[in-house]
């Protein structure tokens, strides 16, 4: 019998490593179902962890603001040339903006729940005394047609009603979590009253200026908070009821408003060109295709498009970088807006979750807002992209905004014992040795000490 190194026979070695007969076939797709599944799992559970939204809340909006600064440069210099300004003229005013707001941002995420609470009401009465003193003459400036800014001295403008509705947030959100606290939001009264008027105070102020886009993100921070406040139905549809009837008749008294909604769904510009910029907002969004033109070469930016780097710089977008970048935006506030729902939904503390549900309403809202106009779904309101367009004086409560989501990002209990699980590299090493652990790293003290020893006793 021939042997071998094993002293197996041969027959043995050559059917040793093949699987049994009666062993049933793995179907084919079981392996590619099985790494799916796998893969799935893995998502879930990274979606699940506790610093999801943190990161999220922090790299979306990191990302739409990098991107919005480098547009605004792409979307303005034409603007800026035929105004006889540099070409860099709006990009360096977004950049110093953005980098006062990453300080605002930096130090709202860093601030203590209580601090913002004590926030609410001297936000709230600056930014009203600021809405008073744009109707003063002499103070408040009209730019295309409202008047709501203010000059701040030199080329800088401030726009207060940016600021109302960081006021309206902080404040509604402090005053209905008080209430809660003592069991009042059960009658109507007190879900009403002052939130309703206080908000109807603001609403009034900003629409003396004629600034309806505004007036509107209000309205849908009012009904955010109601909404999280558990209003019921017929409270809910009241207040609805009555603020669709003043808007009705606001658009009613305005031929401009009412020109704005005749050109829903146009191709054309119309009758003396009254919808000149939805049509050539269609035009550049067309023009794009699936990877855009590529970023600086938009045609509709050189003076047929109004407003390229403010409220429609969404379809300087679409043109320039295509069906991938606008949908690459969309995707960065979707994200954005899921982050900010779940903070509300897993906190236990009643002002985080009106906080972050109002901050959540209005950016989302907003959001909507300007895409919707652009893309001719809804009417032309006159609002920014937010963290996106050009303009300082939306960028910077917006970004404190996000400042306020990050906190209570890092205030969740999980996310907090996983912030803190995460020392620094030395302090887990010194941790490690003097634990008494296998792990015994040098400490540089100790050599120090070895070696003036060793020079002391005449060693060499």
């Amino acid at each position: 019998m021939a042997g071998s190194r094993t002293g197996r026979p041969a027959g043995q070695r050559a059917t040793a490593g093949r699987p049994a007969a009666s062993r049933p076939a793995r179907p084919s797709g079981s392996s590619g179902d099985s790494a799916v599944r796998r893969l799935y799992v893995r998502a879930r559970r990274a979606w699940d962890r506790p610093l999801t939204a943190y990161y999220l809340i922090f790299g979306s909006s990191l990302l739409i603001t990098i991107l919005g600064i480098v547009m605004v440069y792409s979307a303005s210099q034409i603007t800026a040339l035929q105004l006889s300004l540099p070409g860099s003229y709006f990009f360096r005013k977004q950049f110093v903006a953005a980098v006062l707001g990453t300080g605002l941002l930096l130090l709202a995420s860093r601030m203590p729940t209580k601090l913002h609470r004590a926030l609410a009401y001297p936000i709230l009465l600056s930014a009203v005394f600021l809405m008073i003193l744009v109707q003063v003459p002499g103070i408040g400036l009209a730019v295309n047609g409202n008047q709501n800014w203010i000059s701040v001295g030199g080329p800088f403008q401030l726009q207060p009603s940016e600021f109302g509705k960081l006021a309206l947030v902080l404040w509604g959100a402090d005053l209905l979590a008080r209430k809660q606290d003592k069991r009042l939001l059960i009658q109507w009264k007190h879900m009403l009253v002052p939130l309703v008027p206080v908000a109807f105070m603001l609403l009034g102020l900003i629409m003396l200026g004629g600034d309806m886009g505004t007036a509107i993100i209000l309205t849908a921070i009012l009904f955010g908070l109601l909404w999280l406040a558990g209003a019921p139905t017929r409270l809910f549809a009241g207040v609805l009821a009555v603020a669709a009837t003043i808007g009705v008749i606001l658009i009613r008294t305005s031929p401009n408003r009412m020109a704005r909604l005749s050109c829903l769904g146009a191709t054309e510009p119309g009758p003396n060109d009254t919808c000149w910029q939805a049509v050539h907002g269609i035009y550049a969004l067309a023009s794009g295709g699936l990877f855009g033109s590529g970023l600086g070469a938009s045609v509709e930016k050189w003076g047929q498009l109004p407003e390229a780097h403010t409220d429609f710089i969404f379809a300087v977008t679409g043109e320039e970088l295509g069906l991938a970048g606008t949908l690459s935006v969309l995707a960065l506030f979707a994200a954005l807006g899921y982050a900010g729902i779940r903070v509300a939904g897993r906190t236990e503390d009643p002002f985080v979750r009106y906080a972050a549900g109002g901050v959540t309403t209005w950016i989302t809202a907003q959001a909507v807002i300007n895409i919707g106009a652009v893309l001719g779904l809804l009417p032309i309101a006159g609002v920014p992209l937010p963290l996106f367009s050009y303009g300082g004086s939306a960028l910077l409560p917006t970004m404190f905004a996000i400042g306020l989501l990050i906190a209570f990002a890092r205030e969740d209990p999980a996310a907090r014992a996983a912030l803190a699980m995460r020392q620094p590299r030395f302090g887990r090493k010194r941790a490690g040795g003097s634990s008494g652990t296998n792990r015994r790293p040098r400490s540089w003290n100790t050599m120090r000490r070895r070696a003036s020893a060793a020079r002391s006793s005449g060693e060499r």
